[in-house]
């Protein structure tokens, strides 16, 4: 039986660069080998594109970057390729054919339609969702006017251009306290897994948040903080998506910020979350009906809040590139719902080469 050949793409020009390193290599260990020939293509911080031919154990601490045997390697745009052009150790170029990709990339330049657009011109089938669907649902403001619109739960919110914000300071931080009040959640528009985020108790705390968030993206999010429950459900399909059991994050630190996610360690998952039967189909109803309207396909897991004082279900982002490191909650999801790892990423593909 001739295999598959899927090229894993890890690493890239992101604030997540790290995290990408960890869940590409869990990726890579558990696809299926009797099925799968998987070509490794990792991107440096700096954008050097590389074929790595060497062992998964070496991609965490990011030495896989310094293995003798790598390759410069790119996907070309061109059709007629379908797939890398990659060049040997004498100067020679060569073209690699691909069946399919699985982009592992979190955040900016990998998980917001732009490694999406390079594949969709390339016309090799890839996992996850297409480039508009990724495009919207990491910018947080285009998400939320579209979650707006259908009237689907979420926090108050507000934005601005940092320019706009520059311009006239005082207007935009009063416009803030009134409406959203104190503690307020500040994010940049495009930076996922919590980059960049801060929580501000005060005016003084705000105006710091602003510039810190402002070094990852011109747009900023503002959004009131919710008292309450972190759930989580992932999403898995195409036309017709299926929906996980729903899991609850216990975070270590105040929020679930970057740290609490991929660094501290002590953050505990409950799966499946303890919640009334009723409170557990309305999340995962609003999980499928958002990635829908969305979009999406592929995967996305969907993160939501149970406010306290109502028991309101509030959609509080998509994320089409979940984590898969070995903490990660889509996988997790799945697994508790009767999908184990090595299954879910067979599937992944499948959905991908059906599209």
């Amino acid at each position: 039986m001739n295999k598959t050949k899927v090229v894993v793409i890890f690493g890239g020009v992101s604030s997540e660069h790290e995290v990408s390193l960890i869940s590409a290599k869990s990726v890579i260990d558990n696809i299926p080998k009797e099925k799968y020939d998987i070509v490794k293509l990792g991107i440096t911080k700096e954008g050097k594109w590389l074929l790595f031919s060497g062992e998964t154990d070496v991609m965490p601490d990011g030495s896989w970057e310094k293995d003798g045997n790598n390759l410069p390697a790119f996907i070309t745009p061109d059709a007629s390729v379908h797939g890398l052009v990659v060049t040997d150790k004498s100067g020679v170029t060569n073209v690699m054919h691909i069946d399919a990709a699985f982009p592992v990339m979190h955040g900016a330049n990998g998980e917001d339609g732009t490694m999406q657009g390079l594949l969709t011109l390339a016309q090799i089938p890839f996992v996850g969702c297409d480039c508009a669907s990724s495009a919207v649902c990491m910018d947080k403001m285009f998400e939320k006017c579209i979650l707006d619109a259908a009237n689907i739960g979420q926090a108050k919110w507000d934005y601005t251009n940092i320019s706009d914000y520059r311009n006239d300071t005082v207007a935009l931080l009063d416009r803030l306290e009134k409406n959203l009040g104190y503690p307020v959640f500040v994010k940049p528009a495009n930076a996922g897994s919590s980059v960049g985020i801060t929580k501000a108790h005060n005016r003084g705390e705000l105006e710091n948040a602003i510039e810190a968030a402002a070094k990852h993206d011109k747009k900023i999010v503002f959004e009131e903080a919710v008292v309450g429950r972190e759930i989580e459900c992932a999403v898995l399909g195409n036309s017709d998506p299926v929906v996980s059991c729903c899991g609850e994050i216990l975070s270590c630190n105040e929020f679930y910020d970057y740290d609490a996610k991929y660094l501290a360690g002590k953050t505990g998952l409950t799966i499946p979350a303890d919640l009334p039967e009723e409170k557990s189909l309305e999340i995962r109803q609003t999980a499928q009906k958002a990635y829908k309207l969305l979009g999406c396909s592929g995967m996305t897991r969907m993160d939501f809040f149970i406010r306290e004082s109502d028991g309101a279900v509030l959609l509080n982002e998509p994320n089409t590139i979940p984590g898969f490191t070995s903490i990660s909650m889509y996988p997790k999801l799945f697994d508790a719902s009767g999908l184990p790892y090595s299954e879910l990423l067979d599937r992944l593909i499948n959905l991908a080469l059906e599209k």
